[in-house]
């Protein structure tokens, strides 16, 4: 996988205990458009810390173009944002 750590607008519910789960995200092609993927599995979750920062990071599979690929997503719990990590 490579690393790309660029945000992105997500879509995503949370549980009882304050866990988000990605349903969806939006992401700008390099063309300038924007497309929506769809996240059909959730594979694993895990947390971490990058620089102290606490940080959800998802292994995440959906299809994309026809081809089933798997991404990692990261929420980073202090500013709230979503970031696909690596694709």
């Amino acid at each position: 996988m490579k690393i790309i750590m660029k945000p992105i607008e997500m879509i995503a519910w949370f549980t009882d205990n304050d866990i988000p789960k990605p349903l969806r995200y939006r992401i700008s092609t390099k063309e300038g458009s924007k497309q929506v993927i769809r996240i059909e599995k959730i594979i694993s979750v895990e947390e971490e810390k990058l620089a102290g920062n606490k940080m959800f990071v998802y292994t995440c599979q959906s299809t994309i173009r026809n081809q089933t690929r798997v991404f990692e997503l990261k929420y980073e719990l202090s500013t709230c944002k979503w970031y696909l990590s690596k694709m």
